[in-house]
């Protein structure tokens, strides 16, 4: 069943019982005032009655004493006696209690019944003269009249709901096909992006209003935005890892031809264990990636002395630095903060081991620690090749290397250390940043919630 007919169903149903409720209040409020006008005449002219009615010797009631008496509207007439004997009745010969069901008890009582076809409201009030009960007094009107207005006004009632239903059927199917139009739209636009493949495409907004369906399109467009992004960052992934495999596996496939050719040296084992280590790192980053994605790495959270940390990274660092590059240490301060001591260190090795990678020989990194208001700041400033405007607002993406803006090396990465340790970073509470100048170098810095004391 489509929006469009659920919509028209459900607005006509909730029309229906709206109006078949009102129309029962309204049904109800006219029967309860009729009922109530004619009760209060017939309680009226019983008292009339009651107020000519006499007793004569024989404790009959004497019916010359109503024989005047003209009751505002047509009503049925019964005294009976103590006995229950009919002693006056009008018309004259109708012989049927009006309702003997209301003989029972002594209280003045108001009821409804059908007697000889008519359908009556009864008045049935005992008589009491000086010597004590002496009767009953019967007074009943005939309903017709009010049974002909109440069939009326069910009918009225009844067309009035079915012709609403059906002209706010008429309508609202009318409505919502122009308002669910933009819907229809969409779903074409969208159908028509799927089946070209071509999420480049956009829903023109202007054509909407400023409405649920104008928000939605704009949605669906930043949903697209999203996506294309997304497949352009693994198309150039699809594409570095390709690259990046292929190098590997070249040199260790010649090397094996090597070592089948001439026998077993040294310098092959190298290269093939250098590409191992390439590949193994290249894993290894996936790995973490799908992990952080999946929401599977979980952080060992205790209190870390980022000075010992770096320390040790330091020591690694002069290791891969050797003597071609100097690593320095500017400053370092006691900081203290709450994090996983193995993913910080982590971010400051990936960091120095980037600016030593991409730092010409004789060039110098400078690493500082300090503190700065209640954050603690780490940096890595090199005098490298440096990054290009162009790369730099996305370094930190996922599988993004700008190949324009530097030299790869034997020990270079695939694109991955930067988003990982973004990653890292914001998990910790904290923010990285990062300035660069084509030939001038580039700083990294990182920024980590101190504890409070």
């Amino acid at each position: 069943m489509s929006l469009r007919t659920r919509l028209t169903l459900l607005y006509t149903i909730l029309l229906g019982s709206m109006l078949l409720l009102f129309g029962g209040l309204v049904y109800g409020l006219v029967s309860v005032i009729m009922v109530n006008n004619i009760d209060q005449s017939l309680q009226t002219s019983s008292d009339e009655i009651i107020a000519l009615l006499k007793i004569n010797r024989g404790e009959q009631f004497d019916a010359r004493s109503i024989s005047t008496y003209e009751p505002s509207e047509n009503i049925y007439i019964q005294v009976w006696g103590s006995n229950h004997e009919l002693q006056i009745s009008r018309p004259t010969g109708w012989k049927v209690a009006l309702d003997q069901n209301a003989w029972v008890g002594s209280e003045t009582t108001f009821s409804t019944s059908t007697v000889n076809g008519l359908h009556l409201r009864v008045f049935t009030t005992p008589l009491v003269s000086m010597r004590g009960p002496a009767g009953i007094l019967q007074v009943g009107v005939d309903l017709g009249l009010m049974d002909i207005i109440q069939g009326t006004l069910t009918k009225i009632l009844i067309f009035l709901t079915i012709s609403a239903m059906l002209i706010t059927a008429w309508l609202t199917w009318l409505l919502t096909k122009r308002g669910l139009a933009p819907l229809t739209t969409i779903t074409h636009i969208a159908t028509q992006i799927s089946n070209a493949d071509d999420l480049a495409r956009r829903i023109p907004i202007n054509e909407f209003r400023n409405d649920e369906v104008g928000h939605l399109a704009l949605a669906f467009n930043k949903t697209l935005e999203r996506l294309e992004t997304l497949f352009g960052s693994q198309r150039r992934f699809l594409a570095d890892v390709s690259h990046e495999l292929r190098t590997p596996l070249t040199v260790i496939k010649g090397n094996i031809g090597i070592i089948r050719k001439f026998g077993v040296d040294e310098e092959s084992l190298a290269g093939i264990e250098n590409e191992v280590d390439r590949l193994t790192r290249l894993v290894g980053d996936l790995l973490l990636l799908n992990q952080a994605e999946s929401g599977v790495m979980s952080l060992d959270r205790m209190k870390v002395d980022l000075g010992s940390v770096l320390m040790d990274v330091m020591q690694q660092a002069s290791v891969l630095a050797g003597k071609k590059i100097k690593v320095k240490l500017v400053n370092i301060d006691q900081a203290i903060v709450n994090g996983d001591p193995d993913r910080i260190k982590q971010v400051f090795l990936n960091l120095i081991s980037n600016a030593i990678a991409y730092t010409p020989e004789k060039g110098t990194v400078e690493v500082n620690l300090c503190k700065e208001g209640s954050m603690a700041l780490f940096s890595v400033k090199d005098n490298g090749a440096g990054i290009s405007p162009e790369d730099l607002p996305h370094i930190f993406e996922r599988f993004y290397r700008g190949d324009k803006s530097r030299t790869h090396t034997p020990t270079s990465g695939f694109g991955l250390g930067l988003s990982i340790a973004k990653w890292i970073t914001e998990k910790h509470g904290g923010k990285i940043e990062v300035e660069s100048q084509l030939k001038q170098g580039t700083t990294f810095r990182v920024y980590l919630p101190l504890v409070e004391e």
